[in-house]
């Protein structure tokens, strides 16, 4: 795992009048996780969907949000296969082939689903949403990645952006991000 070492910088820092991330928060997290990652054994206090659910907090002068968003993408990487490599001594490759072949019997029932008729509608018609064809293409492509195996990078779900839109006219933000995270976790776990 390449994180630096105590009282180094690992990161570039934005300007000092942008903001980045808090660097206490992400110096601490990754003394955590390196800590964790180095141990004998792991008591399971971090995991892949921990690193994936970080967030720091924006301060000005922080440490450049892009690099450490693709060094916490290594480490949740780094975490998904432990973790594989974990179920599979553990309970057996049998035990981790069904688990990830229950994950992808769920995902691709709603991937079949109609375009536009994938994820729900928000009720507000003021609620922020995203563009259904820009999820419905996504979807589309992790459709073909799960069943045809075409190629497909777990960096493009993870920097996937959809245009926003308003109510009803798109998919409502939360259920796609929730499912998008279940998309990483297992593709990161495949991968």
């Amino acid at each position: 795992m390449d994180v630096a070492r105590p009282g180094s910088s690992p990161f570039a820092r934005v300007g000092r009048r942008e903001f980045g991330y808090n660097t206490r928060q992400v110096d601490r997290f990754l003394t955590k996780a390196r800590a964790h990652y180095n141990a004998e054994h792991p008591d399971g206090a971090i995991t892949s969907t921990d690193v994936r659910g970080m967030s720091f907090d924006p301060v000005r002068g922080g440490y450049e949000p892009q690099a450490v968003d693709a060094a916490l993408d290594r480490l949740e990487d780094v975490f998904a296969q432990r973790e594989r490599d974990h179920v599979i001594a553990t309970e057996g490759e049998e035990a981790w082939l069904r688990k990830i072949g229950r994950t992808a019997a769920v995902l691709r029932k709603r991937l079949h689903r109609p375009a536009g008729e994938r994820f729900r509608r928000p009720t507000r018609t003021k609620s922020p949403s995203y563009n259904i064809e820009d999820v419905d293409r996504l979807c589309d492509e992790l459709l073909q990645y799960l069943e045809n195996s075409v190629p497909m990078s777990v960096d493009v779900v993870r920097r996937a952006v959809f245009r926003k839109t308003t109510g009803a006219d798109g998919y409502e933000e939360n259920q796609v991000d929730v499912f998008l995270e279940r998309v990483v976790e297992l593709m990161a776990g495949i991968d």
